[in-house]
């Protein structure tokens, strides 16, 4: 099994959380979660702007990282 489940938006977690169930709730998040201001990852199919995307995308990982060393993971 799994210990992170990591969506880019709310629509994301709704579909996760339906497979998997309560059980495994709390494993499932957003990738940005764990930045100062958590929110979904700008889709660039609507937004047309591939640079947002990949700032939010960088940020989300530079977070999550942040956190896996921060719980002594890595």
């Amino acid at each position: 099994m799994y210990d992170y489940i990591i969506g880019m938006d709310e629509e994301n977690l709704r579909h996760m959380r339906r497979i998997l169930g309560e059980e495994h709730r709390a494993k499932v998040g957003l990738l940005l979660d764990d930045t100062p201001h958590p929110r979904a990852i700008a889709d660039p199919w609507y937004t047309g702007n591939f640079d947002a995307t990949f700032c939010d995308v960088k940020e989300g990982c530079e977070a999550f990282l942040t956190r896996l060393q921060r719980e002594n993971i890595i």
